[in-house]
Protein backbone atom coordinates (compact mmCIF):
# COMPACT_ATOMS: atom_id res chain seq x y z
CA UNK A 1 0.00 0.00 0.00
CA UNK A 2 1.18 3.28 -1.34
CA UNK A 3 1.38 5.86 1.75
CA UNK A 4 1.42 9.61 1.46
CA UNK A 5 1.97 12.29 4.02
CA UNK A 6 -0.57 15.41 3.48
CA UNK A 7 0.25 18.75 4.78
CA UNK A 8 -2.33 20.30 6.80
CA UNK A 9 -2.82 23.89 6.80
CA UNK A 10 -5.69 24.85 8.77
CA UNK A 11 -7.84 23.32 11.21
CA UNK A 12 -9.03 20.91 8.85
CA UNK A 13 -10.14 19.79 5.41
CA UNK A 14 -13.49 18.40 3.99
CA UNK A 15 -12.49 14.60 3.07
CA UNK A 16 -13.66 15.16 -0.70
CA UNK A 17 -11.23 17.88 -0.88
CA UNK A 18 -8.35 15.79 0.29
CA UNK A 19 -8.42 13.49 -1.94
CA UNK A 20 -8.87 15.78 -4.87
CA UNK A 21 -5.35 17.68 -3.40
CA UNK A 22 -3.65 14.47 -2.14
CA UNK A 23 -3.92 13.30 -6.07
CA UNK A 24 -6.03 9.84 -5.32
CA UNK A 25 -9.03 11.36 -7.19
CA UNK A 26 -8.73 13.50 -10.27
CA UNK A 27 -10.91 16.01 -9.50
CA UNK A 28 -13.76 17.07 -6.38
CA UNK A 29 -16.58 15.33 -8.14
CA UNK A 30 -14.80 12.13 -8.24
CA UNK A 31 -13.76 12.02 -4.50
CA UNK A 32 -17.04 12.28 -3.95
CA UNK A 33 -17.84 8.92 -5.68
CA UNK A 34 -15.64 7.15 -4.50
CA UNK A 35 -16.90 8.22 -1.12
CA UNK A 36 -20.61 7.46 -2.06
CA UNK A 37 -19.33 4.34 -3.68
CA UNK A 38 -18.20 2.97 -0.11
CA UNK A 39 -14.48 3.09 -1.25
CA UNK A 40 -12.94 5.38 1.53
CA UNK A 41 -12.20 4.81 5.11
CA UNK A 42 -11.11 7.52 7.80
CA UNK A 43 -9.26 5.81 10.66
CA UNK A 44 -10.32 2.02 9.80
CA UNK A 45 -14.00 2.87 9.67
CA UNK A 46 -16.23 3.42 6.34
CA UNK A 47 -16.86 7.03 5.93
CA UNK A 48 -19.74 8.10 3.84
CA UNK A 49 -20.00 11.83 4.66
CA UNK A 50 -18.06 14.04 1.72
CA UNK A 51 -17.07 17.34 3.45
CA UNK A 52 -16.34 15.12 6.48
CA UNK A 53 -13.93 17.16 8.14
CA UNK A 54 -10.51 15.72 8.12
CA UNK A 55 -8.06 16.63 11.21
CA UNK A 56 -4.40 16.32 11.60
CA UNK A 57 -3.12 12.72 13.12
CA UNK A 58 -6.43 10.76 10.95
CA UNK A 59 -5.43 8.20 8.36
CA UNK A 60 -7.91 8.50 4.59
CA UNK A 61 -7.36 5.39 2.88
CA UNK A 62 -8.74 4.68 -0.79
CA UNK A 63 -8.09 2.62 -3.59
CA UNK A 64 -4.94 1.02 -2.11
CA UNK A 65 -3.04 4.47 -1.62
CA UNK A 66 -3.19 5.74 2.66
CA UNK A 67 -2.98 9.69 2.97
CA UNK A 68 -1.60 10.50 6.43
CA UNK A 69 -2.34 13.73 7.57
CA UNK A 70 -0.38 16.35 9.27
CA UNK A 71 0.28 19.22 10.57
CA UNK A 72 2.34 21.52 8.72
CA UNK A 73 3.91 23.28 11.24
Amino acid sequence: METLDFSLRGEHIALCDLLKLAGVADSGGQGKRMIAEGEVTVDGRPESRKTAKIRAGQTVRCLGRSIRVLNAA
